[in-house]
């Protein structure tokens, strides 16, 4: 995906993940633990019946937290950064990276994905 469209894009939150605010205000995200298809029949198999699957957290700090809150499923991408960077008084460039990086990393854990804007 070129740069410009993956700025053209609107970051989704994915509905199994579940959001903790927690009393500082930052946000622990609690999402279930994706695990290889034979360690799955492994556990179906042997694990107690009424297992529920297992979970994973992922405590944000004061930066994750404010990008996850402008990740509302209506702002792309360019606009999140737009607002981050004025935000936490960086420059753009900066802004849009660790955004990015940000952004990388949540999807590589299937905790958001991409979709195209829609006006």
């Amino acid at each position: 995906m070129t740069r410009e469209a993956a700025l053209a894009c609107v970051p989704v939150k994915n509905s199994a993940v579940k959001e903790v605010r927690l009393e500082n205000g930052l946000v622990r995200l609690c999402y279930p633990l994706q695990i290889k298809p034979w360690l799955a029949e492994l556990r179906r198999r042997f694990g107690p019946a009424e297992a529920s699957p297992p979970e994973k957290q992922l405590e944000l700090d004061e930066l994750g937290t404010l990008t996850w809150d402008l990740m509302d499923g209506t702002l792309r991408f360019d606009e999140i950064v737009r607002r981050f960077c004025r935000e936490t008084r960086v420059h753009p460039k900066e802004a849009e990276a660790a955004v990015a990086q940000f952004v990388r990393e949540l999807g590589r854990r299937g905790l958001v994905g991409l979709k195209p804007f829609e006006p």
